[in-house]
C-alpha cells in the first residue's frame, strides 16, 4: 500500500454553508436591539387569537 498517496484528512472549516436570514447583526436582528416585553406579549396574544 502506498501510504504517501493517502495524505492527511482535510479538516472542516467550522463555518455555516449559508447565512441565516435572522442572524445577529443583520437588518432584521441588529446587535443590542431587544423588544420590550409589552410588544412580545401583544404579539403572543394576537397569535393566540388566530388559533
Amino acid at each position: 500500500m502506498d501510504y504517501k498517496a493517502a495524505g492527511a484528512p482535510k479538516l472542516g472549516k467550522n463555518a455555516p454553508k449559508h447565512a441565516e436570514h435572522n442572524a445577529h447583526g443583520s437588518k432584521k436582528k441588529p446587535f443590542g436591539a431587544r423588544e420590550d416585553k409589552a410588544a412580545l406579549l401583544a404579539r403572543m396574544k394576537k397569535a393566540a387569537e388566530k388559533k
